[in-house]
């Protein structure tokens, strides 16, 4: 069942409101950029993500390919990631994925329990999970 859920960065410069259905699922992903700084999200639309604060001090840092585009958002002051926001036709097009770890509120038992799709994002082979995970 969806539910909103409340996020923020360490210094709480930049906060969010999220709705969400935990149980739908989460995804970590093997891709450079993902591996390096140890991402486990949840993919929502975009009308399901609300920006409270920090939309000034947001750093962003963006790719784009034949696979489409993400944008990495993130506290500039603190430097934790919070959320990302992009265009990825294969996963369906426009999204955001929220760092789980960036949800004030989430119960553990809830992430524990969620199910989790791993993304071989090294070979943009996104609908399809890499030969090894357990590093993810």
């Amino acid at each position: 069942m969806k539910r909103t859920y409340h996020g923020s960065c360490h210094c709480k410069a930049v906060t969010y409101e999220v709705d969400i259905d935990i149980s739908q699922g989460t995804g970590k992903c093997n891709c450079t950029y993902c591996w390096k700084m140890r991402n486990w999200s949840a993919q929502v639309q975009p009308s399901d993500f609300r920006l409270l604060t920090g939309a000034d001090v947001l750093g962003d840092y963006s790719k784009s390919g034949d696979w489409g585009e993400g944008h990495h958002r993130f506290c500039t002051r603190c430097g934790v990631n919070t959320h990302g926001h992009g265009r990825i036709v294969a996963m369906g097009g426009e999204y955001v994925g929220v760092q789980l770890s960036t949800l004030d509120d989430l119960p553990l038992n809830e992430l524990i329990a969620a199910p989790v799709h791993c993304a071989d994002g090294l070979q943009n082979n996104w609908m399809n999970s890499p030969e090894e995970t357990r590093h993810l």
